[in-house]
């Protein structure tokens, strides 16, 4: 499915009509020349890991459209990237005519992607597990996503880049489990881990 037949069905199972405009400015927004990991490829792979697990949210249409919104802002020198998308949500899921409660619940979503603290609800599970599935990818694609961050963090110092770099990493590592949800646990949880040793290793 494209995003764009994605986003129309979306609206409709919403019963809402699709807004004017918005679709084309989050397709432009995951294309900016800055990104190379943060683009639609990560969005397209997001939604494929979602219809895979869809069926176990509560409110699964709040959780797709924050997979939509979760990485609509992204500045490589900001520090607050989850911030600025869940606003941009905010605004313009409430502008569409989305009830109050699911706006709110939808910037919770999005805020649980700084992956800051465990995730307190089962579609937060749901949401930061899809976002980390790609630590859980096949060998090729971890160590495409591994070039990605390094071309979008190019002007960072090599050396400080390393060294930053493998404390997230050894910080994913740590974590037991990885994944919260248990169909993704079962899905990611032990590739993630060997690639990110394999990762931190390698440095």
């Amino acid at each position: 499915m494209t995003l764009e037949a994605r986003w129309q069905r979306l609206w409709t199972e919403l019963g809402l009509p699709a807004p004017a405009g918005l679709l084309p400015a989050l397709l432009q927004a995951y294309s900016e020349p800055q990104r190379h990991y943060h683009t639609l490829q990560h969005l397209d792979e997001c939604f494929a890991h979602f219809d895979a697990v869809k069926q176990l949210a509560e409110h699964p249409l709040e959780v797709e459209l924050a997979l939509w919104f979760h990485d609509s802002v992204y500045d490589v020198h900001a520090r607050d990237n989850e911030v600025q998308s869940a606003a941009w949500a905010d605004r313009a899921l409430l502008d569409a005519g989305l009830p109050n409660d699911a706006c709110a619940r939808i910037h919770v979503l999005i805020m649980a992607t700084c992956h800051d603290a465990l995730p307190a609800s089962n579609d937060a599970r749901l949401l930061t597990d899809i976002d980390l599935a790609i630590l859980g990818a096949a060998p090729a694609r971890f160590a495409e996503y591994e070039v990605q961050i390094r071309r979008e963090y190019a002007h960072v110092p090599p050396a400080l880049f390393t060294a930053r770099r493998s404390e997230i990493l050894q910080a994913f590592l740590e974590r037991t489990p990885l994944f919260q949800a248990p169909a993704c646990r079962d899905r990611f949880e032990a590739a993630a881990r060997r690639n990110l040793a394999g990762a931190i290793a390698a440095r």
